[in-house]
C-alpha cells in the first residue's frame, strides 16, 4: 500500500512562516507519508471575480488536493486574537467550489504565534470556520506553540520535548483515522 497524502495548509503567507515550520515537524511526526503543502496565496473573496473570469485556478487546486488528501493539517497564527484574514478567504474560496473536499474528511488544527498563548484564542474561530464542511476534526492533545519565533532550531524542529510529545501523539490520532 503506498504512503497516505497529507496535506498542510499554512495559516500565513511568509515563506518563512514558523507555521510552514510547524507543519513540517507535523508531516515528520505523522510518518511515512506524501506531504503536499498548500499555497492559499489568492485574491480576496469577490463573487465578481467568481462571476466574471471565475474561480482562480489556485483555488480550484486546493479544492483539489482537498480532496486527493488522506488527512489534513492547517496550521495557523493567531492575529489579532483571531485566525489570519488569507486562512479565513482560502476557506471561503474553496467553499465557492462545487462538492465539498472536506467532508469527513481527517483533519487536525495546530497553531504557532509569537505570543505567550500560541493561537489559542485563534483555534476557536478556525473550529466555528470549519464547522460548515463536517470535517472529521480530530483532537487532542491541542498543539499551541508559543513564542514560535525561538521555538525552534537551526534544523527547523521543534525544540520543547512537551511541543513535541503532543504534536506527536495529535499526528498518531490523525495517522489512526487514516488507517481505520
Amino acid at each position: 500500500m503506498s504512503d497516505p497524502i497529507l496535506l498542510g495548509i499554512p495559516g500565513a503567507l511568509r515563506k518563512a512562516s514558523n507555521n510552514r515550520l510547524l507543519l513540517k515537524e507535523a508531516a515528520r511526526a505523522f510518518g511515512p507519508c506524501d506531504y503536499v503543502e498548500a499555497d492559499i496565496d489568492f485574491p480576496v473573496f469577490n463573487q465578481d471575480i467568481q462571476d466574471g473570469p471565475g474561480i482562480p485556478d489556485a483555488v480550484l487546486k486546493l479544492h483539489e488536493q482537498i480532496g486527493a488528501a488522506d488527512a489534513v493539517v492547517i496550521s495557523s497564527p493567531e492575529y489579532n486574537k483571531n485566525i489570519p484574514g488569507v486562512l479565513k478567504n482560502a476557506l471561503d474560496w474553496v467553499s465557492r467550489v462545487k462538492g465539498n473536499p472536506w467532508a469527513d474528511k481527517p483533519v487536525s488544527l495546530i497553531a504557532a504565534s509569537d505570543g505567550r498563548a500560541g493561537g489559542e484564542r485563534m483555534m476557536h474561530n478556525l473550529i466555528l470556520c470549519m464547522m460548515p464542511f463536517r470535517s472529521n476534526l480530530v483532537y487532542g492533545p491541542e498543539v499551541f506553540i508559543g513564542n514560535s519565533s525561538e521555538a525552534f532550531g537551526a534544523d527547523g524542529q521543534l525544540k520543547d520535548e512537551v511541543s513535541v510529545k503532543f504534536l506527536t501523539q495529535l499526528m498518531e490520532k490523525l495517522r489512526a483515522e487514516v488507517e481505520k
